[in-house]
């Protein structure tokens, strides 16, 4: 039986997280077509069975608000899922020109590194409020991660003659290099410091 590759060209055999706490929660289940159509949408924490790569393309057709301002309206963020799906596609091949390394391997490590542990939850007193550092669980690392990956690539294209495609590359890359040019490496390490301090 022949190996099924990521957009048929990308194996996924003898790639593993890495991480223990996400293990069961990162699926590398592979498929040809990194699209599902939600049809595991009725199951719970449904999310886990998705495909780590459909993840990332259905985040980036939302790339959500920052500070709960509603910075993002349209442009890129139209939910064509082709489009995406193209540029996905696109920014591993450039990542697999960039390493020569399987461009899925390089995602995965991206998103390992840049998964915060720790953030601050608010606990009140009495009517005052306390900081209090709390580990983060790890659907919500992984959430997160993505969520700062698409947003930092979003917002770095946006605007100017940067090309989306490269703006996603140079995230993904600046986050496999736990480099702080990558919006999600910045704010996991500011996440944490935060975090270290309310101890």
């Amino acid at each position: 039986m022949a190996e099924l590759k990521i957009f048929n060209k990308w194996p996924l055999e003898g790639i593993e997280v890495e991480d223990p706490g996400l293990k069961k929660y990162i699926s590398l289940e592979p498929r040809i077509v990194p699209k599902t159509g939600a049809r595991y949408g009725s199951q719970r924490f449904h999310k886990s069975k998705v495909f780590i790569v459909e993840r990332l393309i259905n985040k980036l057709m939302v790339a959500g608000h920052k500070g709960k301002k509603h910075k993002v309206t349209s442009g890129r963020n139209t939910g064509k899922a082709a489009s995406v799906y193209n540029l996905v596609e696109t920014a591993l091949e450039k990542i697999e020109q960039r390493t020569k390394e399987n461009p899925v391997k390089v995602f995965l490590r991206a998103l390992e590194n840049a998964s915060p542990r720790e953030e601050i939850i608010t606990i009140e007193y009495g009517g005052a409020r306390y900081p209090k550092a709390v580990e983060i669980a790890p659907q919500r690392r992984i959430d997160l991660a993505l969520r700062y990956m698409v947003q930092g690539s979003y917002h770095s294209a946006f605007g100017r003659k940067k090309l989306s495609v490269n703006s996603l590359l140079d995230e993904i890359m600046g986050a496999y290099n736990l480099n702080s040019s990558s919006n999600a490496i910045a704010k996991k390490f500011e996440l944490e410091r935060q975090a270290d301090s309310s101890r």
